[in-house]
């Protein structure tokens, strides 16, 4: 009898305290609906026992949201499933033609991109720059190459000729965080553009680029900002141009002096540095570098490679996860999505990409209905998704191998490891965290929201403390 009751006595206080987590939940939740920066706003929010699957607590569980950045732990955990932890991109060097025995190649030199998004990346030390350029001309000088008579071309053709999702806007695509995919990433896939502020209300100078970018021209109408006032600085490069226009403002008192584009062909720009470093290492190249959208433009065709010299990996899946959501980057994402479609037998693009995805997640019993997504990073203001199915998600990573490395990947913000995501008037956020005792893991989902971001922030942070 005494043991009965002790169990009894056990599940009774375990369902007092579920009840008591949801009245505080709801009272939070009620709170910042009720709140006047939530008036026209739409709101959701859904916990869930991260061991059991158990719903713990929800609010319109089913409204498909945008979900800004945390779309990236979809991604993650997708990539996870279908890739695995180890898997590594392979990008090949190799040649076409023939070396004489004087050691000129009568034939192009040629860069295979394989989607690697951290090639020539500065955030792991067998990605930098430098690190890669050595290993190629290493390779090359190791196989006898004196003198090219051809090109050194970047082919990038792997993943088509659509690098910028539907749904992107024009905004955001000319600056680093909007940068298009490539089948052959580079540095990724954006450059710095160096500022000569002045006088507030004045057009702000261009002072040079980082590298030097000498095939494109650029034009400033941007202007200074006053003092506070922020970095609202955007790059715009229309399609097809080779004329970058800054425009928006920059604040006179920043201490950057600096806004970081994107690359308009990575690849072209990758066989650039290649034949450049070459060059100074007395290699001599008869003809201009070259990418595939080049060589499209002049009704030509990228050689395939005869010869392969070098094959030059990418860090594992489980590193390049880490920094994906560590630092939200976007095209570390849209890569992923690509590489999901590719590795699922599909042509690598960005729809059928968000297509595999929902069918991954359909066969394992969430609606696909409830994951209507444009791309991978969730830049897209058209991306909506639950608040049910992104909890769900995140429970199901929980008893995975690697799911140690999704946890480490998720920053810390109102000291809980979560995922955040924002863009215009939207505030989200998905993560775990354990509430006396037990697992949890949360999505909650702010639209339209009016005022600060600075505000419905501390707001909804003071709904997921009750999580603490």
């Amino acid at each position: 009898m005494k043991r009965l009751l002790i169990v009894s006595l056990f599940i009774l206080s375990g369902r007092v305290y579920a009840q008591d987590l949801q009245q505080k939940l709801a009272t939070a939740f009620n709170r910042l609906q009720a709140d006047s920066q939530c008036t026209y706003a739409s709101l959701s929010l859904t916990v869930i026992d991260a061991k059991t699957g158990e719903q713990v607590f929800a609010a319109n569980p089913n409204m498909g949201l945008a979900t800004a950045s945390t779309l990236k732990t979809i991604t993650s955990i997708t990539a996870f499933n279908v890739l695995g932890a180890d898997f590594r991109y392979q990008t090949q060097l190799g040649y076409s033609g023939e070396i004489t025995t004087d050691g000129t190649l009568n034939g192009d030199v040629i860069i295979k991109g394989a989607g690697d998004p951290t090639l020539g990346s500065w955030r792991y030390e067998q990605t930098k720059e430098a690190h890669v350029l050595a290993l190629m001309t290493d390779a090359l000088k190791t196989a006898g190459i004196k003198k090219i008579n051809g090109r050194i071309i970047g082919d990038d053709s792997i993943f088509g000729t659509q690098s910028i999702p539907e749904g992107w806007i024009w905004q955001d695509i000319g600056n680093y965080y909007g940068a298009g995919t490539s089948g052959l990433c580079w540095r990724e896939n954006q450059f710095d553009i160096k500022l000569r502020t002045g006088i507030a209300g004045n057009l702000i100078g261009i002072s040079h680029t980082v590298p030097n970018i000498s095939y494109l021209t650029f034009k400033s109408e941007l202007l200074n900002g006053s003092a506070g006032s922020g970095d609202n600085a955007y790059a715009f490069l229309p399609v097809g141009s080779k004329v970058m226009y800054l425009r928006g403002s920059y604040a006179t008192d920043q201490e950057k002096k600096s806004i970081s584009t994107a690359l308009p062909d990575a690849a072209y720009d990758a066989a650039l540095r290649l034949a450049d470093t070459l060059k100074k290492l007395g290699i001599t190249i008869s003809n201009d570098p070259e990418s595939v959208t080049t060589l499209t433009a002049k009704g030509l065709q990228a050689p395939l490679i005869s010869k392969n010299l070098a094959t030059i990996q990418s860090p594992p899946l489980s590193k390049i996860i880490y920094w994906l959501n560590q630092k939200s980057i976007n095209l570390y994402a849209e890569q992923l999505l690509k590489t999901i479609a590719w590795k699922q037998g599909k042509k690598p693009t960005t729809t059928n990409g968000a297509e595999e995805v929902r069918k991954f997640w359909q066969a394992r019993g969430i609606d696909p209905n409830s994951i209507n997504t444009y791309d991978g990073s969730g830049l897209s203001p058209g991306d909506r998704v639950t608040t049910n199915t992104l909890a769900k998600i995140l429970q199901s990573a929980k008893k995975e191998s690697w799911f140690n490395d999704l946890y480490e990947s998720l920053p810390v913000y109102n000291n809980m490891k979560m995922k955040s995501g924002s863009i215009n008037s939207v505030l989200c956020y998905a993560g775990y965290q354990t509430h006396n005792g037990r697992e949890l893991c949360f999505s909650i989902m702010v639209n339209n929201y009016n005022g600060s971001g600075r505000g419905i922030k501390e707001k909804m942070f003071r709904v997921l403390d009750v999580l603490k």
